[in-house]
């Protein structure tokens, strides 16, 4: 009995907090038309969350690269198609692999920031000031990170890839002696819209709920300091399931339409 009420009120916090999250993006999408505009804090968040994770997505990308490669490379010297290594490494990073790691390295990286940074702001009442002063916080706060982290995340990921793909390449120049040229050569071969498309899109739907679910963590924390940390912490949880929910359902509609 104790049993079934727990996973009674479980499924009710959910869909609480669903309920609660789908009214809080449907808030982003009227604030987001309606003036003042904030291109400067766009621009700074735009700065802060591109240029603060470059470096740690970059070493990411570099080290898929290279173990992918080395753990692909044998198999495929036994099946005798060592030349489809480029072709099946491109594809792979390109149209999984990479958005999907780089969305949860963002993840970790910016969405715990926003939901601490915001979290902290509210228990602090510096929201409060804002709203008092005459500021609209969501529109200065959340409306210009979300913006930022949808349109940072894509360029991110293509830095990953193309990262990921000179870890694959330095691995097959070492080991089979193939040249810059030829390797992106069959890279680019293999590749075609239906793999470029559907892959750059759903990176736009990645960096959007990367920032929706940590400007709702902070933006909704609180019990004090405490609930700064439950606020980052949650927000790269529930922000990981999204984007594996959003990437099944990629998938499903780039197989129906492509």
């Amino acid at each position: 009995m104790i049993l079934f009420q727990s996973w009674r009120q479980n499924i009710s916090d959910f869909l609480e907090e669903t309920g609660e999250l789908a009214f809080f993006a449907g808030r982003f999408f009227r604030e987001v038309t309606r003036r003042p505009f904030e291109f400067k804090e766009l621009l700074r968040q735009c700065y802060n969350i591109g240029n603060r994770s470059l470096l740690l997505v970059a070493v990411t990308g570099f080290i898929i690269g290279l173990v992918f490669t080395l753990q692909s490379r044998p198999k495929m010297m036994e099946l005798g198609a060592e030349a489809w290594l480029p072709s099946m490494v491109g594809i792979s990073i390109v149209r999984e692999i990479g958005p999907i790691i780089t969305a949860l390295i963002c993840a970790g990286r910016i969405g715990s920031g926003i939901g601490a940074e915001i979290g902290s702001m509210r228990v602090t009442e510096q929201i409060d000031a804002m709203e008092v002063s005459g500021t609209n916080p969501f529109k200065y706060l959340v409306v210009t990170r979300i913006l930022a982290t949808t349109l940072m995340i894509p360029l991110l990921v293509v830095m990953s890839d193309f990262v990921a793909l000179m870890g694959s390449w330095l691995v097959e120049s070492i080991k089979g002696d193939v040249s810059f040229f030829y390797y992106f050569d069959e890279v680019f071969v293999s590749l075609d819209f239906a793999d470029l498309i559907p892959s750059t899109v759903k990176t736009f739907f990645f960096g959007f709920a990367i920032g929706l679910v940590g400007c709702f963590k902070g933006y909704n924390c609180k019990h004090g300091t405490a609930g700064v940390g439950v606020a980052a912490n949650s927000a790269v949880v529930e922000t990981s399931m999204v984007l594996f929910i959003i990437d099944f359902v990629s998938v499903l509609v780039s197989d129906l339409i492509f």
